[in-house]
């Protein structure tokens, strides 16, 4: 029997791994990502404070359109960068997640990028 390799798990195993050599502070919060087939998600965090500062997703009714497309992942990108902005924070450090720095994950950073956060 061909046994399958459970993804999900994989990626938290990256993730841990990935957290255990970046947090966010005050002066430069987690800009961390989390995707799934139909919708992404963004939230900046503060990991000193173990505050959610800014977020921003594809759920919702405020959101028009597909929410699991590359469109939909750049137009959060801006959505986040504009309110963190607004905040005052305009440097982060990008937590990808445990995904691959590719496809959606890669235009929801250039669009946080071009919103005007630095990372």
């Amino acid at each position: 029997m061909v046994s399958r390799k459970d993804s999900n798990k994989a990626r938290l195993k990256r993730h841990k791994r990935v957290r255990a050599k970046i947090s966010g502070t005050a002066a430069r919060p987690r800009l961390a990502v989390y995707r799934s087939n139909a919708n992404i998600s963004a939230q900046i965090i503060d990991d000193v404070a173990g505050k959610t500062l800014v977020s921003a997703s594809t759920y919702g009714a405020s959101f028009e359109g597909n929410g699991g497309n590359k469109a939909a992942a750049r137009e959060v990108g801006k959505t986040i960068a504009e309110k963190a902005v607004a905040m005052g924070i305009t440097e982060v450090v990008f937590d990808r997640g445990g995904y691959l720095y590719h496809g959606r994950v890669s235009e929801l950073a250039e669009g946080a990028r071009e919103g005007g956060l630095k990372f």
